[in-house]
């Protein structure tokens, strides 16, 4: 509301005093009254405004469907309370808690003891909630006063942080007990063959010898599959551009893969017509070689692993690799691309396998765009089929 304002009094007595002064000096009665009333008038209009006296914040005056309308878009889930009650929930709060809480006790719709305890906290404040919507959710509350009835819930879904992070450390912990262990069996072979208080005679020396070659060479595939991982990753979101007829080069990984005595194994069944499409040459070549590597080690060590290029009915170019090993348990087959993920951890090390092959695969397939499907049953080998988009045909632009 607004003050009274006073008139600016001292103004007219001087404008008074002024017209006085004029008329005794002999000026005519008219000019000195119109030099009385446009001195008035010049003090009327510049007087200042008028003092608007504000309502404390206790009694701040707003509307439900104003608030309504100011947080309803919002991509945080936002409650309105009136006291304990929910009286609006924004479209996001609706979609993660449910439409029913409208109306409802938040302590009621909330349902945690975290949530309970801090809707009864008369000073608001902040708290991390786990399991609110689901057991491996992570929420942070907020609670903040509007005025002495109206409260807003703000919720801030942390979940995916919290996954990455703990992705982050499974990870590291991982590699740190990859790394750990050919270290480990480097130093202590090391450590033996130089002691001079120990006769090691040749013969074992020589078999030490060969053991901490096999475990350098071990270790240095880790790390070369680590920094090829990394790689990946960091250009997942970077779309291939160059054009690149798959047929030869699926063919030449596939010669290039596995161990010299193992080239008689592998069998490429290349499509009558060109195959295009867009990729990064590097990243195709390991996935191939990746994939055929897999078969090498892990199928029937006397049967053939079959390298497969056609063109499905969808525009899809499609790469199949089948071996013909003792198949893999229906329960593994979902983690396969897990980074350091095994099914028999004690065969995959004696095979030199790092556990990072396939997840190499999938980050791959991903970054072109491509769909990656693993099958097998017990006793039938494994398949794994990968499907990439196809180009027009148009030899002259590929690489």
């Amino acid at each position: 509301m607004s003050e009274r304002m006073p008139l600016p009094w001292l103004g007219i007595v001087l404008a008074l005093i002024g017209s006085l002064v004029l008329l005794i000096a002999g000026t005519a009665i008219e000019l000195v009254l119109a030099n009385l009333l446009l001195w008035i008038g010049t003090l009327w209009i510049a007087r200042p405004e008028p003092v608007v006296s504000h309502p404390t914040r206790d009694h701040v005056k707003f509307s439900r469907d104003s608030m309504r309308s100011l947080i309803e878009h919002s991509g945080i889930p936002l409650l309105m309370l009136d006291r304990s009650r929910i009286v609006i929930a924004n479209s996001a709060a609706r979609e993660a808690l449910g439409r029913h809480i409208v109306g409802q006790d938040a302590r009621v719709a909330l349902r945690h003891p975290a949530a309970i305890a801090l809707l009864d906290d008369p000073e608001g404040g902040s708290t991390t909630i786990k399991g609110l919507t689901g057991p491996r959710s992570i929420w942070q509350m907020s609670r903040y006063p509007v005025d002495e009835r109206y409260w807003i819930v703000e919720l801030i879904n942390r979940t995916a942080e919290a996954d990455i992070s703990r992705a982050h450390t499974d990870f590291v912990a991982n590699a740190s007990h990859e790394l750990r262990t050919p270290l480990a069996s480097i130093i202590g072979y090391v450590e033996t063959l130089s002691d001079a208080d120990l006769k090691v005679d040749k013969e074992t020396a020589a078999r030490f010898h060969t053991t901490v070659l096999k475990e350098a060479k071990r270790l240095q595939t880790l790390v070369d599959d680590l920094m090829s991982l990394s790689r990946v990753e960091a250009e997942k979101h970077d779309l291939p551009n160059v054009q690149i007829e798959l047929n030869g080069l699926a063919a030449q990984a596939a010669r290039d893969a596995g161990r010299p005595e193992d080239k008689e194994r592998i069998a490429v069944n290349k499509a009558k017509e060109p195959l295009p499409i867009r990729g990064d040459r590097q990243q195709l070549e390991q996935l191939v070689r990746n994939l055929v590597d897999n078969g090498l080690k892990y199928g029937d060590p006397q049967g053939t692993v079959t390298v497969t290029l056609s063109r499905d009915g969808n525009d899809y170019v499609v790469l199949e690799v089948k071996d013909q090993g003792e198949g893999i348990a229906p329960e593994h087959i979902p983690h396969l691309t897990r980074r350091f993920y095994r099914t028999d951890p004690g065969r995959s090390r004696a095979a030199g396998g790092t556990g990072l092959g396939l997840a190499i695969v999938k980050h791959i397939v991903e970054r072109h765009k491509g769909r990656l499907d693993i099958a097998s049953k017990p006793g039938e080998g494994t398949r794994v089929t990968v499907r990439f988009p196809s180009l027009p045909d148009d030899t002259e632009a590929m690489s």
